[in-house]
């Protein structure tokens, strides 16, 4: 059986804004799971600078069909002026937790 799983990333600056992004995710339905981890050291460089800052990793597990609206509600729940949203597709994976991901965010993709 084939899934269309992502990983979706970004970061945030403190852990209250991460696990206020899984919450709303998961309750949206846009994600089955929401791992926040950190803080980890990030350096970057913005507005010509480079900076060192710490932050707060979220890992997002949905479907490829929902990552408008994953994009959306991050963007719309973040304080980044320009926040990391990244993904990355899941090419393999054990079939029973694919199958959990996509029932987990089946009523969210079946109205889009």
């Amino acid at each position: 059986m084939v899934f269309d799983t992502i990983q979706v990333t970004t970061t945030t600056a403190d852990r209250a804004d991460a696990e206020r992004i899984a919450a709303s995710l998961v309750a949206k339905r846009l994600a089955a799971c929401v791992q926040v981890s950190g803080p980890i050291e990030s350096t970057y460089r913005w507005k010509g600078q480079i900076e060192i800052s710490q932050e707060w990793v979220c890992t997002i597990k949905t479907v490829r069909s929902l990552f408008p609206e994953v994009e959306d509600a991050i963007r719309e729940l973040h304080s980044y002026e320009q926040p990391e949203i990244i993904a990355v597709p899941i090419v393999m994976g054990c079939e029973t937790y694919l199958e959990w991901v996509a029932e987990s965010v089946e009523s969210s993709s079946e109205s889009t």
